[in-house]
């Protein structure tokens, strides 16, 4: 790549986040971007898990931009191949691929005071890029994350991780465990039992799980959503209108809590007869306290006479197989990890240096906070998608996303309209915004006693909203001056000409 001005935007990762922050700069007739993608491929996510069975567990008429609508959803929960499938079709229609630059892994985000703009460096690259704004667009879900378990490294076997999947490894006539009974491990464990010979599930804690209730989406419907624009709207607004009500029953401890376990202990009593088995998949913490799990064909497949559910705890793992606390060894093939992601809970996605040579890892080291999930005081023109504490429990992560993508999108027109030198949001109403944030998350199921991904260690909740979606996109529909302090750019600042690549 030539040398070329300095840009006014970048976008880091070609996930959902980062294609929609394009999409959405164009429409608003901001041009001068680039998106910088360490894969070789767009999606993020859904272009890493590719595991057996993976699909969505919020249905396709949310889980898309209403921007970008999409009438050819097949069926109600989309698999992954589809969800990459809209993905790329968004890159196509928008014609954002000339932007992307693939193979370009971010190793440093460092900001200049004097000159009012952020660096990115790339691992095995020796030029860097220079920009007005980024965009840390690469996501919670970005890095796969094995558990810290004593031996885990001896493991003779094939080791598989769901966001790694191996597709060349055969299961046939394999013994085969699976850690973890988490969202992946719900999907991944029937098509397991189709293939291999012995399938042994290691459950830490059982969660709540509602059915999923699947259905194709006729011919006629598909027609009538391309045809009338409209239709489309109206279900996708009683989709999210429908899960927004669950938020009374998920996101705080109510009389609709207990109808939402009830449903869920239905469905238990439903699909497992073996008492024993029962009680050993019945939570005993609040519905929505942890992600809930969403599967019709899961509690069959447990019940396969070639699936074992194991509910010792894993004490260590060995060169044959894996220990449990009561001492016996396990032997395996293969082990599968459905053990998820290191969410950046404490920590920032990439090394990012803002104004006086802070660091953003370090300021996060107890909990990661950000001023409505996007901006964070001391790194002016930086902004995050799906941040700190925009997490939703009930509705669609898009949702957010897209009312965040909007809120960051006239901050940058706002830089660039009036030529300013930083965007930087104010410490105070920053400490405001996330004092009273964590009030009102103590009052939720998510901080009422039980451990999830969703809390650090010490119990801090970096990672979900408390609240409605309605609430947050509100929150988020104006950039407001007063949050801000704007330093305008001097009269004669020059243009800077940067190496891209």
């Amino acid at each position: 790549m030539s040398e070329t001005q300095l840009l006014d935007v970048a976008i880091i990762g070609a996930g959902f986040a980062g294609i929609g922050t394009a999409i959405r700069l164009r429409q608003k007739g901001i041009g001068d971007f680039a998106i910088f993608e360490r894969g070789d491929r767009v999606g993020g996510t859904w272009r890493d898990n590719t595991y057996p069975g993976a699909a969505c567990d919020i249905p396709s008429r949310l889980y898309s931009y209403s921007f970008a609508p999409n009438p050819n959803w097949s069926q109600t929960y989309s698999g992954s191949a589809e969800i990459l499938g809209y993905i790329d079709t968004m890159v196509r229609e928008f014609g954002i691929e000339p932007r992307i630059r693939f193979g370009h892994n971010v190793t440093g985000v460092d900001y200049d005071q004097v000159s009012g703009t952020w660096t990115i460096s790339f691992s095995g690259r020796r030029r860097k890029v220079k920009a007005r704004s980024v965009v840390l667009a690469s996501g919670p879900l970005a890095n796969a994350s094995l558990p810290a378990i004593d031996g885990i490294e001896t493991f003779e076997g094939h080791k598989i991780h769901s966001a790694r999947w191996d597709h060349d490894y055969d299961f046939t006539g394999k013994r085969v465990a699976v850690v973890g009974t988490g969202a992946s491990a719900v999907q991944i464990i029937p098509e397991l039992v189709e293939r291999a010979d012995a399938v042994k599930v290691f459950q830490r804690t059982p969660g709540w799980v509602l059915p999923r209730l699947n259905r194709q989406t006729n011919a006629l419907t598909r027609q009538l959503y391309r045809q009338l624009p409209i239709t489309q709207s109206l279900a996708r607004e009683a989709w999210f209108w429908g899960h927004e009500s669950v938020a009374l029953g998920v996101v705080w401890n109510t009389p609709l809590t207990r109808v939402v376990e009830q449903v869920a202990l239905l469905h238990l009593r439903t699909q497992v007869r073996d008492p024993w088995l029962r009680r050993q998949l019945t939570p005993d913490f609040r519905a929505g306290c942890k992600r809930l799990l969403m599967s019709s064909d899961y509690y069959p497949a447990l019940q396969r006479d070639n699936c074992t559910l194991v509910t010792w705890p894993i004490a260590s793992i060995s060169p044959k197989g894996i220990r449990t606390a009561e001492g016996i060894e396990h032997r395996f093939d293969c082990i599968v990890f459905a053990t998820g992601f290191e969410v950046s809970k404490t920590g920032s996605p990439v090394p990012v240096t803002g104004r006086d040579g802070r660091v953003l890892a370090d300021e996060w080291s107890r909990g990661a906070y950000a001023f409505k999930s996007v901006t964070v005081a001391g790194y002016p023109n930086l902004f995050l998608t799906f941040g700190p504490n925009s997490g939703p429990g009930h509705n669609s992560a898009l949702v957010y996303m897209e009312a965040q993508i909007d809120y960051l999108t006239d901050a940058i027109g706002l830089i660039l309209d009036r030529n300013l030198h930083a965007l930087e949001v104010r410490r105070d109403r920053q400490d405001r915004y996330n004092a009273r944030l964590q009030r009102r998350l103590s009052a939720t199921t998510w901080n009422s006693g039980c451990r999830s991904w969703y809390l650090t260690e010490d119990g801090f909740n970096a990672t979900m909203y408390p609240g409605f979606g309605t609430q947050y996109a509100r929150e988020l529909a104006r950039v407001d001056p007063d949050d801000f302090e704007l330093t305008p750019a001097a009269r004669d600042r020059r243009l800077l000409r940067v190496a891209t690549g």
